[in-house]
């Protein structure tokens, strides 16, 4: 079995694939700041490489959309080489950072190309959006004083579930390096107001969606399908009915 590593593997996602993987069997270091065992920052790189040593894989799970990705990212890269290890460094991205202009967006396809470009061994998995994303969404939206929920018109999203996700992760999580692979998105894609009035009535939510027109080339560019994963590719099984069930009728709006 494995030595491998997880960043940002106390979130959403990072504590899905540890689990996945502990449950393998492999030796599972989970990273963050307040570890007691491997304590690592990735804005500065502390910690990375007593971290890094003897671990043949990563799976790089932390993301911040505050900024900082691409910094973190190098740390990441120099420490990885540094160990000398490192066999494949598994990155988890998103579907459209190469055709929407959004600056979370275009960080991410800088680490994509930074990760292509270190001499290691990389693997690429780009996906839709979460379930959770949508339902966050949407309560913001539903938090403002309106008598409507206002949100985007006309964006299609096809949302996937997260331990789908993990799984695919966990999988990719070999010593041997896969490049970038097939994108995975979620089974349904669907106006963002058609999710989001799903979510409201789920939360008992009697209010309307109000679709609004945006300006700018993000927002073109996601009209235009940009975040959709290639109709082939729609390989995720639990929809985003089936994520509200789970999560089970909540009252209040905007509650995620």
């Amino acid at each position: 079995m494995s030595t491998i590593l997880v960043t940002g593997g106390t979130g959403n996602l990072g504590v899905l694939v540890v689990g996945m993987l502990r449950e393998q069997g492999h030796e599972v270091r989970a990273l963050s700041r307040s570890s007691a065992e491997f304590p690592v920052d990735l804005r500065d790189g502390s910690g990375l490489d007593a971290a890094l040593a003897g671990a043949q894989v990563v799976v790089h799970c932390a993301s911040s959309p505050r900024g900082g990705d691409d910094v973190a990212a190098r740390h990441l890269i120099d420490a990885a080489r540094r160990a000398g290890t490192v066999t494949n460094l598994v990155y988890i991205s998103i579907v459209g950072v190469d055709v929407v202009p959004l600056g979370y967006y275009r960080t991410k396809l800088r680490v994509e190309r930074m990760l292509e470009d270190s001499g290691l061994g990389v693997t690429i998995l780009r996906t839709t959006q979460f379930h959770d994303l949508v339902a966050r969404v949407t309560g913001a939206a539903a938090r403002l004083p309106l008598p409507v929920v206002p949100l985007p018109k006309g964006v299609r999203v096809q949302p996937v579930a997260v331990e789908e996700v993990a799984d695919r992760l966990a999988e990719l999580a070999v010593p041997e390096a896969a490049g970038r692979v097939p994108d995975v998105g979620g089974p349904e894609a669907r106006p963002l107001e058609e999710w989001a009035g799903v979510w409201l009535a789920a939360t008992g939510s009697r209010r309307r969606v109000l679709g609004v027109p945006l300006a700018g080339r993000a927002y073109a560019a996601c009209r235009r399908g940009g975040i959709l994963a290639a109709p082939g590719r729609a390989v995720g099984r639990i929809t985003f009915d089936d994520y509200v069930e789970r999560r089970g009728r909540v009252r209040g709006t905007g509650r995620a």
